[in-house]
């Protein structure tokens, strides 16, 4: 595979192609989201160890959502089996894809850390307070002028988001081309830079599309008279778009590299790319 920059107009267009795959199979894609969710709350049952491999399961899921997405836009049915296909994989790209989670569950841990050592607890206080009901409203203005707190969430969230972007292609860059662990984060990394511009596009799009939805959302249950019912109707829809999201990831990789002979790895979903 080679390397190819495309427009900034091209991140509205994943977002759209996301949709697009994910209407298609819709089922499918649902029963693979829930199939996670289900995997992070066993994971969660068990301590510190649960947590580790959550966090180095993630590239493998990604992945899986890729893998899933193309498999839908080659008209086929995506199955749970996404998610276990690259590990049955030749021994160096099965490797490489166990090294990057590793990596991965290593450097959350860091940034984790170092935004803790920087808040000194107030983010994982606040988040202890917020699902409990009987918490006052001054509790919770106590938590949020904690000292440290907005450093530490503009360090958590940064740290974070540049985290995502060597990890962003790596795991398809060694699935479907055979890239060590070094070159598909390096790689990852000069892709997300070179097409910088399509990549704002794709955030900020997303981040309208959320708010949008919130505020419709908020809108449509207050003139229905029942606005405390769109807390209810926020969590099916909230899974609805972060589904959306893994499944658009496929079309940022397959846009950004090309095979060696110049095509795309699969057509566009009813776009011209």
């Amino acid at each position: 595979m080679r390397l190819q920059t495309v427009p900034a107009r091209q991140g509205a267009l994943w977002v759209r192609q996301g949709f697009k795959a994910f209407f298609k199979r819709p089922l499918a894609f649902a029963a693979l989201f829930a199939t996670f969710m289900f995997t992070v709350f066993v994971l969660a049952l068990l301590p510190y160890v649960g947590a580790l491999i959550m966090l180095a399961l993630l590239p493998l899921v990604t992945l899986g959502f890729m893998i899933a997405t193309r498999v839908a836009v080659d008209g086929g049915f995506p199955s749970a089996r996404v998610f276990v296909d690259p590990l049955r994989d030749p021994a160096p790209r099965r490797n490489a894809m166990i090294q990057l989670g590793l990596v991965y569950a290593v450097a959350t841990f860091v940034v984790m850390w170092l935004s803790d050592l920087v808040d000194r607890g107030a983010f994982e206080a606040l988040m202890d307070t917020m699902p409990m009901a009987q918490t006052s409203p001054d509790a919770v203005a106590t938590k949020l002028a904690a000292p440290g707190l907005g450093l530490g969430l503009l360090l958590r969230f940064g740290l974070a988001g540049l985290l995502s972007v060597p990890f962003w292609h790596a795991p398809a860059l060694v699935h479907w081309d055979g890239h060590g662990c070094a070159k598909a984060l390096f790689s990852s990394t000069l892709a997300c830079w070179r097409n910088r511009g399509a990549f704002a596009v794709y955030s900020l799009l997303w981040l309208a599309v959320i708010i949008a939805f919130g505020m419709v959302g908020s809108l449509l249950f207050g003139l229905l008279g029942e606005p405390q019912l769109f807390a209810f109707a926020a969590v099916p829809m909230s899974l609805m778009l972060a589904t959306v999201f893994y499944v658009s990831l496929y079309f940022t990789f397959a846009d950004c590299f090309v095979a060696g002979d110049g095509d795309a790895i699969a057509a566009p979903v009813g776009d011209a790319a």
